[in-house]
């Protein structure tokens, strides 16, 4: 991978990781400005409800977070853009499509299959 794609991708991805904490954070405000009392069972079941969903979209936060560094780990250490399961490079057109991917296109579906096939 060319130096003008490096630099690019760990622009893009400082970029997303700023976004992501910024999800991240008002996320966590959004739950702490939601303790409510609720004398109604069904109030309290929908509060329940949407806490539940606000804590999934901050775990997806938290992996993308990780994943993200992750990424940007391998830039600083030169493997970024490297498929970790075949070692061949990963084309640019997949880094802009998932810019934290560790595997090419070719092992990411042989993955998928794989899965599919221990219905997982």
């Amino acid at each position: 991978m060319e130096q003008k794609d490096v630099e690019y991708f760990r622009e893009l991805l400082n970029e997303m990781l700023v976004e992501a904490l910024k999800q991240s954070d008002s996320t966590i405000e959004d739950m702490t400005d939601s303790n409510e009392l609720c004398a109604d069972p069904a109030d309290r079941a929908t509060v329940e409800s949407d806490r539940a969903f606000t804590l999934r979209i901050r775990d997806r936060e938290r992996k993308l977070i990780k994943k993200i560094n992750g990424a940007i780990g391998r830039i600083e250490d030169g493997s970024y853009g490297i498929c970790e399961e075949c070692g061949d490079e990963i084309g640019v057109p997949r880094l802009k499509a998932r810019p934290v991917t560790k595997l090419c296109i070719n092992c990411k579906s042989k993955q998928e299959e794989d899965e599919q096939l221990r219905g997982d």
